[in-house]
């Protein structure tokens, strides 16, 4: 996926695409023990799970999408986190020519 996919930098995260032939959209995240401890790590994924979750309509269908965080995620006001999810998951569907809900233009 890292190799063959696009990418897309954010302030906050990176992400990483992928469209796939069919089947719902994959979210996953990769967090590092770069950016702290197991209780921090698993804050910031909560968070970016609930992010995702507010905002996963966005997402085509048939798309793996895997965030990588950076270390501000974890004091970043949730309403900044989820209006950047939100636009990476725009651009997202933009780049792949795809409609939210996964109908093609």
């Amino acid at each position: 996926m890292y190799d063959d996919g696009q990418r897309l930098f954010s302030p906050h995260m990176t992400a990483f695409f992928l469209a796939r032939g069919s089947g719902g959209p994959r979210i996953g995240f990769t967090v590092g023990k770069v950016l702290g401890g197991a209780v921090e790590r698993n804050r910031i994924k909560r968070r970016m799970r609930e992010a995702v979750r507010r905002e996963c309509y966005r997402v085509p269908a048939s798309v793996d999408v895997v965030f990588n965080p950076k270390k501000s995620v974890a004091k970043l006001d949730f309403e900044k986190l989820s209006g950047e999810v939100s636009r990476t998951f725009q651009t997202v569907a933009g780049k792949l020519g795809v409609v939210a809900g996964g109908t093609h233009e």
